[in-house]
């Protein structure tokens, strides 16, 4: 979120503070369906269930040691414009959030045929990273790797902010956000698949999907390197 400045005020600050915890504990309610931001106020905030899906770059930091920066600038805006892209094109996305190199999503699956149609823009996002390297590696530049992180859970959807400054963001507490970047952490590492996904979001799989991943222990989820076969198309046409 931009800034712009505003002097602090430490009476005004004191009654947010009054305001936000003397607010009614029924203001917290249990949806069905993640609603919409523009139903949050700074005093009432929803429990929904939903799906997340987290990637992040691994050994973003030695990569930029092997680049100039104007090489590096390039190649941080197409992998974030492109997987912002992609995380956008399901219809049930319902928030988009770009923090360093990491990108992430949260999206609206009530149905199990939502639950799999976020499993597929995973399956697009290794794709995506399989295609981009192809591009990099025709200027010479080094291929770069990701891993991914999907799960459903809980979580409770606040706004959150200065009140009256029109700085403000919608922000997820609970298990859905830290638990998807967990798994994202752990992804393409120590001998991962690209992508885990949590024992829940597998449980709300069809079977064809299912077949897609195998068990992971350590953490106790499920991985794949799937791909989307269209996109895979193109990438053994032109790798």
């Amino acid at each position: 979120m931009q800034a712009n400045y505003k002097t602090y005020d430490f009476q005004k600050s004191r009654d947010r503070i009054d305001e936000i915890l003397d607010s009614s504990d029924n203001n917290y309610e249990d949806k069905k369906e993640i609603p919409s931001r523009d139903n949050l106020t700074f005093t009432n905030g929803y429990y929904v269930y939903g799906s997340a899906i987290f990637v992040d770059m691994r050994g973003s930091k030695d990569y930029a040691n092997n680049h100039t920066r104007p090489v590096l600038a390039k190649v941080y805006r197409s992998y974030i414009s492109e997987l912002v892209a992609l995380l956008n094109s399901l219809d049930t996305v319902k928030e988009l959030y770009i923090e360093g190199d990491c990108v992430w999503a949260i999206y609206n699956t009530p149905l199990k045929t939502d639950v799999n149609n976020v499993f597929s823009i995973s399956a697009k996002i290794n794709s995506l990273i399989d295609t981009l390297n192809i591009k990099l590696r025709k200027k010479k530049y080094t291929a770069i790797k990701a891993g991914t992180g999907v799960h459903y859970s809980e979580t409770l959807m606040i706004k959150a902010g200065y009140s009256g400054s029109g700085i403000n963001e919608v922000t997820w507490i609970g298990k859905l956000v830290s638990e998807t970047a967990d798994l994202c952490s752990k992804a393409n590492k120590d001998g991962r698949s690209r992508t885990l996904i949590s024992n829940i979001f597998y449980d709300n799989l069809n079977n064809d999907n299912k077949s897609l991943v195998s068990k992971c222990y350590l953490p106790d989820c499920y991985q794949g390197n799937y791909v989307n076969i269209t996109m895979n198309n193109w990438v053994e046409e032109n790798g």
